[in-house]
């Protein structure tokens, strides 16, 4: 289909900010969500990488949202020409903690808006910059970059991306079964309404995947996790994750990764069950 861009273009730089408050119940379902070994924050004690998604939610209310669930209007996009969407990457920058108790204020802002062409037809990728203060200042800036791509008719399945395999010379690998009680958890935790994520009726015969799809943040998470498992007491400044094809609850995926050769930062992956990539990511420690 043919899109005129340039339109859209027009509303980069759009900002909207919201509140909340780091409150330690999320966390607790966080540690539970992910089968982790480890002590819930208490107040005035800094929360895990990632763990900031269990904050500043959007609220939309039901009759804004679409069949997909998501909100189809607010927040600081346009209205786009296609209808299915997802998660295609983050990158993070770590500047300051959040706390148990920190005020939160988020700052979100359209900031990219580019037309490409997949195997899913045509796409269009958006970047939102959402920068995060506590009290002591700017704790956490994310790019975070979700792809719009056209309808899949009824009853065909999704484009199949290209595959390149994964790494195997690494020292870091853990198996990942992401069932749907974690998924309907994770997507509880950060109030996430996406029905691909829940609803495999939907997900197959409307999406045309072939079972409940594995939130990007979810696999992201789990990266994180090894990380900091993987190189106890680093701190992390900079995450960079790009997806490159989905992870579905049909099979459990592999979360690998392995140090830099400067031992500045670390490289990490997700596997798919047939051992190519699903998500790649880049970190720095400080």
């Amino acid at each position: 289909m043919t899109i005129d861009i340039e339109p859209l273009k027009k509303h980069i730089g759009r900002k909207i900010e919201d509140e909340d408050t780091a409150t330690e119940a999320p966390l607790r379902g966080m540690i539970a969500t992910f089968d982790r070994d480890e002590k819930v924050p208490g107040p005035g004690e800094p929360i895990a990488p990632g763990w900031h998604l269990c904050y500043l939610h959007s609220y939309a209310r039901r009759a804004s949202l679409g069949e997909d669930g998501l909100p189809v209007e607010g927040g600081v996009l346009p209205p786009l020409p296609l209808p299915r969407r997802m998660y295609a990457g983050s990158t993070f920058t770590f500047d300051g903690d959040i706390r148990v108790g920190d005020r939160l204020r988020r700052e979100t802002e359209f900031s990219d808006i580019q037309l490409r062409g997949g195997g899913t037809g045509t796409l269009l990728v958006t970047t939102q910059t959402r920068r995060i203060f506590t009290p002591r200042g700017l704790a956490v800036t994310e790019a975070a970059n979700t792809v719009f791509r056209e309808e899949v008719k009824a009853g065909a399945k999704s484009g199949v991306p290209v595959r390149e395999a994964a790494p195997t010379d690494v020292p870091w690998r853990r198996i990942i079964k992401a069932d749907p009680v974690m998924l309907f958890r994770y997507s509880a935790l950060t109030f996430n309404p996406h029905r691909i994520h829940y609803d495999r009726t939907y997900c197959i015969e409307t999406e045309g995947y072939p079972g409940l799809v594995v939130h990007g943040p979810f696999a992201q998470q789990c990266l994180f996790d090894l990380l900091r498992d993987s190189v106890p007491g680093r701190k992390i400044k900079t995450f960079a994750i790009r997806a490159r094809a989905p992870l579905f609850d049909t099979a459990p995926f592999d979360a690998i990764g392995r140090p830099t050769a400067d031992g500045k930062g670390a490289e990490l992956w997700t596997v798919t069950p047939q051992g190519t990539i699903a998500a790649q990511a880049t970190a720095t420690f400080a």
